[in-house]
């Protein structure tokens, strides 16, 4: 069964919620962003980064809040997918939101990226942002 879609209003509302506390220098967990206003936040960006960028080429981990497959291709079916990129949740929302450059995140390494495919650069921002 597929997990339920994250309704646009309550995404984006979560979304608003976690750039606001991140721009005020709040930390996710202490104060200010509830853990799961920040999954909202997370998992609905790769709700929209799926939609926008359909396939099975890519897989994007945002551990432990979701991961999605983007990115037409080869189709990954079994074991470790050959295009994978993994960061944490504050990383994910600021690359998706246009906060945070996709150059800057690989050079800070606070994204993991591997294979010839795992480079989101012309994907983020997402559009809606």
């Amino acid at each position: 069964m597929a997990p339920a879609r994250i309704r646009p209003d309550d995404g984006r509302a979560a979304v608003i919620a976690v750039r606001e506390e991140f721009a005020a220098g709040r930390v996710a967990d202490a104060v200010g962003v509830s853990r799961p206003e920040l999954a909202t936040a997370v998992r609905y960006l790769l709700q929209v980064l799926a939609d926008a960028h359909p396939g099975h080429t890519v897989e994007v981990r945002v551990p432990p809040f979701g991961a999605v497959q983007c990115v037409e291709g080869p189709r990954h079916t079994r074991g470790t997918p050959a295009n994978v990129v993994e960061m944490d949740a504050s990383t994910w929302v600021s690359l998706a939101i246009g906060d945070l450059p996709w150059t800057d995140a690989l050079a800070e390494a606070r994204v993991h990226a591997s294979g010839s495919r795992a480079d989101l650069s012309t994907l983020v921002p997402l559009q809606e942002w």
